[in-house]
């Protein structure tokens, strides 16, 4: 939703985001150490995104938490919407939903919205957003997940177990209430209406509680959801909110998938991967060495550094030591660009190889439709 210097809807982001506002605005909660205590208690470690903040807001996820311990099992759901192909800031929910799932033991499905971007998008056709799912589907596949507790939905292909599901749904969501959660007007194409009760309908796919983790700009789709879930007989589904991954270009908005020179995608060389990094990623140094030496860097707002805070640098104390250096001036921008492209490199040049072999793997991870 709007507000006086930052916009965050499902389809567009853009501005300097203050979370805690957001939360605020979205009617959210935020992540505190209590739930961090519950969440480690259960799994016996906390994720790295959930001790740096990268997941930071939630709604019902302490009951979801409580029900686990009573013994109350969920299912998880998350997913993609098909426009281009994938970058690395899709794959940050997916990482740590791979996380969970492991740790809790629970079933998987994986969204691929592929009318929702055909629809949302006015350049993009059919064919295209189908081709891209498959691409997205194989990212999603070569992060390891497995065939017999995670399937992939694709909108288009899996109608016939969406739209009795949506149907539900959408009786009970009327045009003011989508009106109102996302301004759609007069010109608002129909499909783009009805399209919250498909983004609804895995939500209730099985008969028990579920967590979606998610980009908070998706919230506005599951606030109608868990509006709608009681008056179809069904729990609310709880939500677990990541931040906006920056575009390379700086702080403000979100890496995007048509955007080529501010986005690193899964499918980049390490030629690709270098050039971009050093030739776009805002840095938080100063305009000269002798400067940078003396005054040291701003790593809270340097790209670079906020690449490996969020994804590339799982471990604390290196982390911590990179801050620390950039921040003093003994590392410089160049140094800190270096240590980013290394470990982007080293990450995606393996994640290609297994992407490969994920299209052997494909159609055990597609659902059928009953």
């Amino acid at each position: 939703m709007p507000s006086d210097d930052f916009i965050v809807t499902p389809w567009h982001v853009e501005g300097e985001i203050d979370y805690d506002k957001l939360i605020k605005q979205f009617g959210t909660e935020k992540i505190t150490q209590e739930i961090l205590k519950k969440i480690e208690a259960v799994t016996g470690e906390l994720h790295f995104m959930l001790r740096r903040g990268v997941f930071f807001s939630h709604r019902d996820l302490s009951r979801i938490l409580s029900d686990y311990q009573k013994g109350k099992k969920f299912f998880l759901y998350t997913g993609r919407g098909p426009s281009g192909h994938t970058h690395i800031g899709h794959l940050v929910p997916w990482v740590f939903t791979k996380w969970l799932q492991e740790k809790f033991d629970t079933n998987l499905y994986f969204q691929l919205t592929d009318d929702e971007k055909f629809f949302a998008k006015q350049d993009l056709t059919l064919e295209q957003t189908s081709k891209f799912a498959y691409e997205n589907a194989l990212d999603f596949i070569a992060l390891g997940f497995k065939p017999d507790k995670t399937k992939i939905i694709i909108n288009t292909k899996n109608i016939k177990t969406l739209y009795p599901i949506a149907s539900q749904v959408a009786k009970k969501i009327n045009f003011s209430n989508t009106k109102a959660v996302f301004g759609f007007t007069n010109e608002t194409n129909v499909g783009m209406i009805f399209y919250t009760s498909l983004q609804s309908a895995p939500c209730f796919i099985e008969d028990r509680p579920v967590l979606i983790p998610l980009g908070v700009d998706q919230d506005p789709h599951f606030r109608i959801t868990r509006d709608v879930a009681p008056r179809i007989g069904k729990e609310k589904p709880a939500l677990i909110h990541n931040i906006m991954i920056p575009a390379l270009s700086g702080p403000g908005g979100k890496m995007s998938a048509s955007e080529e020179s501010g986005t690193i995608y899964t499918t980049d060389t390490p030629e690709q991967i270098k050039k971009k990094i050093n030739k776009y990623a805002f840095s938080g140094g100063q305009s000269t060495v002798e400067e940078h030496r003396k005054i040291g860097g701003n790593p809270d707002i340097d790209v670079s550094y906020q690449y490996l805070r969020i994804f590339f640098e799982p471990d604390d104390k290196k982390l911590k030591t990179i801050y620390d250096d950039y921040k003093s001036g003994k590392m410089l921008t160049g140094e800190l660009k270096a240590i980013l492209i290394e470990k982007v490199t080293e990450f995606l040049v393996a994640h290609q190889q297994k992407r490969e072999k994920a299209k052997d793997q494909i159609d055990k991870f597609l659902l059928e439709d009953k």
